[in-house]
């Protein structure tokens, strides 16, 4: 198999999703500035990929799946871990989580009655995806830095909610009325 440069944005990829598990080994043992460190590498190397993929146009079908799964990936182990830690509240986690499971369930459902998914992440998602890393990124900002910082915890926490549920109905009525027109 012969590689080429368009496939540097997906090993990034997979790069990312090799960090996740130090950085829950992190947290498990109490390294926050390690923790911290960690996703802000990850949250780079998002950056890094999607801005090689449009630059060189070196854009892939697996890496329009593989870069929202690494993202989600990262997302779904930091709140789990963050709320087994006491460090998010729990339903906020369930919040985030089903989130998830209806846009993966839809999609699975559609690909398999319908025709195939190609992955399209809308704008309201682009922005819950931010959300969520800069609440994350926060709490463990605060927890490594030994800094009070409550309030924007709680103000990053509120637009995870919102966008959480507004993207998770915009794929809702997108994909049903695409199912209802095939």
């Amino acid at each position: 198999m012969k590689l080429s440069l368009a496939q540097i944005p997906n090993a990034i990829c997979v790069l990312r999703i090799a960090l996740i598990p130090p950085t829950v080994m992190a947290l498990l043992r109490g390294g926050y500035p390690l923790a911290l460190l960690l996703v802000m590498v990850a949250a780079f190397s998002d950056v890094l990929d999607g801005w090689l993929a449009r630059r060189f146009n070196w854009q892939t079908r697996i890496g329009g799946w593989l870069d929202p799964l690494a993202d989600k990936l990262l997302l779904v182990t930091l709140f789990v871990t963050l709320a087994w830690l006491g460090l998010s509240p729990v339903w906020l986690t369930a919040v985030v989580l089903g989130r998830d499971v209806v846009i993966v369930g839809g999609a699975l459902a559609f690909n398999l009655l319908i025709a195939k998914v190609r992955a399209e992440p809308s704008k309201i998602s682009k922005l819950n995806t931010l959300f969520q890393l800069i609440y994350c990124t926060l709490i463990l900002a605060a927890m490594a830095l030994r800094l009070p910082m409550d309030a924007a915890v709680t103000v990053a926490g509120a637009a995870v909610l919102i966008t959480s549920v507004v993207s998770g109905l915009d794929y809702v009525l997108i994909w049903s009325r695409r199912a209802r027109l095939a």
